[in-house]
């Protein structure tokens, strides 16, 4: 649908704020978060096929947020490992992103939140490791699933983990690849007109909201444990998810 400013009401708009706010913080301590909680308050406010756009922008923020604060934690021989294939197979997805309905993007966005939980738990459990030119694929998986969707971060964190990162190097690499997933990305929205200016200027507000978390996440992240508030997490993205879907089915 055609977006404009003036259609969002003051309250929608703080809720966006504060969802932004709380979300980087959970993203930037548990890893991933920020772009699966964003749909669930993005979808009825500005259309589901605007949502990826958005969060393509703003997720560039709260990448940059907790790249600054961790940075010392980067391991870059892996950024350099699994950019080379996510970047051309991101693009390619973000413009098949482009050519979905709204119907078609709601249907993508929900089936990807509800699918992404269990995969990660999938991954953990089968004890999956990554070594060497095997990081070069994964970037290419991340890539062609992250470019249509929101939230694939929680793909890249399973993988860096498989990789052998803990703790802060997960986030502050995960944060590193990101911010280049996230300029080839909204580039591509752009060059195919999916970014208009007003959606382009509430993309840069989302993302000024969420700038903040990533150092409130790197001060939290060493005293409180992530294991409740990443349960809470799931639930809430699977529940959002369903929501989207039957969005998706039935019209708004």
């Amino acid at each position: 649908m055609a977006f404009a400013l003036a259609d969002v009401s003051l309250v929608q708009a703080v809720l966006v704020a504060g969802t932004a706010f709380g979300a980087a913080v959970i993203g930037g301590m548990a890893g991933y978060g920020t772009g699966l909680l964003l749909p669930l308050v993005l979808v009825p406010v500005i259309g589901a096929e605007n949502v990826v756009p958005v969060i393509a922008v703003s997720s560039m923020f709260t990448n940059v947020g907790r790249f600054i604060a961790m940075r010392e934690a980067v391991d870059w021989r892996k950024v350099a490992a699994m950019l080379p294939l996510a970047v051309p197979l991101v693009m390619l997805s973000a413009y098949g992103f482009t050519r979905l309905d709204t119907r078609g993007a709601s249907l993508v966005i929900g089936f990807m939140l509800i699918v992404l939980v269990p995969l990660r738990r999938r991954l953990v459990r089968m004890g999956f490791r990554l070594q060497g030119w095997q990081l070069v694929p994964a970037g290419g998986v991340y890539g062609l699933v992250t470019g249509a969707s929101s939230g694939a971060g929680i793909i890249l964190v399973s993988f860096l983990m498989a990789a052998g990162l803990t703790s802060k190097a997960v986030i502050a690499t995960d944060a590193a690849i990101s911010i280049v997933i996230g300029i080839a990305k909204a580039g591509t929205f752009g060059w195919n007109e999916a970014l208009p200016a007003p959606l382009l200027l509430f993309a840069l507000l989302v993302g000024v909201a969420t700038l903040p978390g990533g150092f409130v996440a790197g001060a939290l992240l060493d005293r409180l444990p992530v294991r409740l508030h990443t349960l809470m997490l799931e639930a809430v993205i699977v529940i959002g998810g369903v929501l989207i879907v039957a969005r998706g089915f039935l019209g708004p």
